[in-house]
């Protein structure tokens, strides 16, 4: 867990990364959050990053969550209000945790791209024979699919992670069978989300997550706050786009709204 402070802070955001990633890539984004008063929160997740363990491979969702979990309540000890922001996968992860955990001192949550439905699943023989995998070797891992030139036009930040040593290019079965379960169960059971103020970021050209998938998530939701964005030619990762300094300012509106 790492920490990104500020002399006078009126706020903490809590940064859950993607699948492949790590809290790393999101060294400018702490920037600007601090840059208006806001103190970061961020680690790798289980698998990921600098974590120990084999990479790209979890038992549980639940690692997930509990790893979350534990950086939230790094951040109650503010007593401060808390924003969750969770890009893709990391997404997918803030919303199962405040599914099934404490959301006390939460005052809103920021979904960036979140991960609730692919944009090429795998076909159905190749589905079936992850499932048997999963089942005889929960650790067998193959390449994630994930292609760096998918995920940003911004090719300094694309050139800059396939050189990243710390990237993960292959998950395990295991892995993708919890990822797609934390996603049905997300579908699933709506009411689940706490009614607390939300922002969805979504990519308009996005061909990582399936942002109608996302649309109808958010559409699901009986909240009395909830607002959702899509940028149109943006790619999955909208904090790393060209464009991304207007995203902030989007982003940060919807924090200053609620901070007011």
């Amino acid at each position: 867990m790492w920490k990104w402070e500020v002399a006078e802070p009126r706020g903490v955001i809590i940064i859950v990364h993607g699948a492949g990633e790590h809290h790393g890539r999101y060294q400018w984004l702490a920037k600007k959050w601090n840059q208006h008063g806001l103190e970061v929160i961020m680690g790798d997740l289980p698998g990921q990053g600098q974590t120990r363990g084999k990479r790209g491979h979890i038992q549980s969702f639940n690692q997930y969550i509990d790893t979350v979990e534990g950086w939230i309540e790094e951040g109650r000890k503010k007593k401060l209000p808390i924003f969750l922001f969770g890009h893709s996968m990391g997404g997918l992860v803030a919303i199962r945790t405040l599914m099934d955990r404490s959301y006390a001192y939460i005052e809103g949550v920021i979904l960036s791209s979140p991960c609730l439905g692919l944009t090429q699943p795998p076909g159905k023989n190749k589905e079936f024979a992850m499932k048997l995998v999963h089942i005889v070797a929960p650790s067998f891992s193959a390449k994630s699919g994930i292609k760096p030139e998918l995920t940003t036009r911004n090719e300094q930040i694309r050139e800059a992670y396939i050189r990243d040593e710390l990237r993960v290019t292959k998950v395990s079965a295991r892995w993708y069978q919890e990822l797609t379960k934390a996603m049905r169960l997300s579908h699933r059971y709506p009411e689940k989300f706490p009614d607390l103020p939300l922002l969805v970021l979504q990519s308009g050209e996005d061909y990582i997550v399936d942002k109608f998938a996302v649309r109808d998530w958010f559409n699901s939701l009986a909240l009395t706050n909830k607002h959702y964005k899509e940028w149109d030619r943006l790619y999955h990762e909208i904090f790393n786009e060209p464009e991304r300094e207007e995203v902030f300012r989007h982003a940060i509106g919807f924090v200053n709204m609620i901070l007011r």
